[in-house]
């Protein structure tokens, strides 16, 4: 059976992808820092699925030793990452070692799952890598990734960390080429969640429809071998911060920075 991670899992859009992944056959492990919102969610999929099909994980993507952990004890090989988990804290808040809680979460979170699994999906089936951007993004500034010197703005920190998100995908889509693994972004949907909430918004789609484009990324076979790119609502979109290389480089050796600090 092929396997599946989902980040962010029992959020309204990670629930509806990890529902999705489970219909499709596949054997899904659910993430999230909550263990009882975990369990919850497990045992709201179980009504639908079968329960050995699905499995809970319980890491802070703002802490990189959980993530560390985490990869080194996954055994046999991964098929599908779909890195969804998001924050947006009103007030600058900081993670494990000090980080800001977006740029740690949102970037980092991404950043470090992607390289902690990418030998175990070196072994999968088509391995593909979906990374949950946002079309609400921009802004990112590399020289104050933390807004420790500009003034801190949940949506200005969450516009850059959706930036980011697309830049890496460029980045790693030509690294893990030559492993067989894609690594493409989108935009997920405008759903009224949590998320969106603590931005200030609301929002008209529903979970399913928020999910459908990650689930096309990683299920349909329309976009086999396809990698590197960025979609809105099933369709593939022109992405200025993806083309500019040196910057997306640039912010790749910021982020490995990180655990050589």
């Amino acid at each position: 059976m092929r396997t599946a991670i989902v980040t962010g899992a029992y959020g309204a859009i990670g629930l509806a992808i990890s529902e999705g992944l489970l219909r499709a056959g596949l054997h899904v492990t659910l993430v999230g820092r909550d263990p009882a919102k975990l369990e919850k969610a497990a045992a709201r999929l179980a009504g639908t699925v079968a329960r050995e099909n699905i499995r809970t994980a319980v890491v802070d993507l703002g802490d990189p030793a959980d993530i560390v952990q985490f990869a080194e004890g996954w055994k046999g090989p991964l098929d599908i990452l779909i890195n969804n988990a998001a924050t947006a804290p009103p007030r600058r808040q900081v993670a494990s070692g000090g980080i800001e809680m977006q740029f740690a979460v949102n970037v980092l979170g991404y950043f470090r799952m992607i390289v902690g699994f990418a030998p175990k999906m070196a072994a999968g089936k088509e391995p593909r890598i979906v990374n949950v951007a946002s079309y609400w993004a921009g802004g990112l500034d590399p020289e104050d990734l933390e807004f420790k010197r500009r003034r801190y703005d949940s949506d200005a920190a969450y516009r850059q960390s959706k930036q980011a998100n697309r830049m890496l995908t460029a980045v790693f889509s030509q690294k893990l080429s030559p492993q067989g693994i894609t690594v493409n972004a989108c935009h997920p949907g405008d759903v009224n969640s949590k998320l969106s909430n603590d931005l200030g918004f609301g929002g008209h789609e529903s979970p399913a429809q928020g999910a459908a484009t990650p689930l096309w990324l990683a299920l349909s076979e329309d976009v086999k071998g396809i990698t590197g790119k960025y979609f809105e609502h099933l369709e593939m979109t022109d992405c200025l911060f993806m083309k500019d290389k040196p910057a997306s480089e640039a912010l790749y050796r910021i982020c490995s920075s990180y655990d050589n600090k």
